[in-house]
């Protein structure tokens, strides 16, 4: 199972990301956790300057927007 990180304070766009990617996890046939890390201090942390952004077991792999179907399952495959 891997463990995704949702970094934002919470937003539509932050809410999107999170159900994308459980949508096209499921359409992977693969078991993820989401976690959505609204902290400021962990999103600096992170190295995240613009929200939404998405780790895959710590390691940011996109920031500053809703990542497309496409982007998600690149994420989740790698």
């Amino acid at each position: 199972m891997k463990t995704i990180q949702v970094y934002g304070s919470g937003c539509r766009n932050c809410q999107v990301t999170a159900q994308r990617i459980v949508d096209v996890a499921q359409s992977l046939g693969q078991d993820v956790e989401v976690e959505k890390v609204t902290s400021l201090e962990a999103i600096m942390k992170a190295g995240v300057m613009s929200t939404p952004g998405v780790g895959v077991e710590g390691i940011v792999r996109h920031t500053g927007s809703v990542p497309t179907v496409e982007q998600v399952q690149a994420m989740l495959v790698s």
